[in-house]
């Protein structure tokens, strides 16, 4: 692992997203706002998933600092044929939660995939990046 312990504690937060194509026949069980599969429902159960592995970065990432999170908030939101999932982490300590924030929005992106791998495998995760940063020595912020 990195040494950190001269590095001063701050406020730290990452935001990262992920997005999902999903084909028709996956959208044909979107309903009342929630995606239902015979699994159950898609996104709630994402959310959660996304929230956990944040949670358990440490211990999926090999030198990964386990951190003690302040925050984690995931949120699905759609467009077109795609699901959007947002995951910021947020901390106040020596290390940033960027790795937090990609495993929230990896973790999400996989579980939704698994959810619904039943209706089709033409489901792709089509890309997974950090869009913001703040804290410690550099602040980063993707303009898109």
């Amino acid at each position: 692992m990195v040494n950190v312990s001269d590095k001063q504690i701050s406020r730290r937060k990452a935001v990262a997203i992920a997005r999902v194509y999903l084909p028709d026949v996956v959208w044909s069980k979107f309903s009342e706002g929630e995606l239902n599969v015979s699994k159950g429902p898609v996104f709630s159960t994402a959310i959660i998933a996304g929230i956990m592995a944040a949670k358990k970065t440490g211990e999926l990432i090999p030198l990964c600092h386990p951190l003690g999170l302040d925050a984690v908030n995931l949120v699905i939101t759609t467009k077109g044929e795609e699901a959007f999932i947002t995951c910021t982490a947020e901390i106040e300590s020596k290390t940033g939660v960027e790795m937090e924030a990609l495993t929230g929005a990896s973790i999400a992106a996989l579980t939704i995939y698994d959810m619904c791998k039943a209706l089709s495998h033409d489901i792709v995760i089509r890309e997974i990046k950090l869009i913001e940063k703040s804290g410690g020595k550099h602040d980063f912020k993707r303009n898109e």
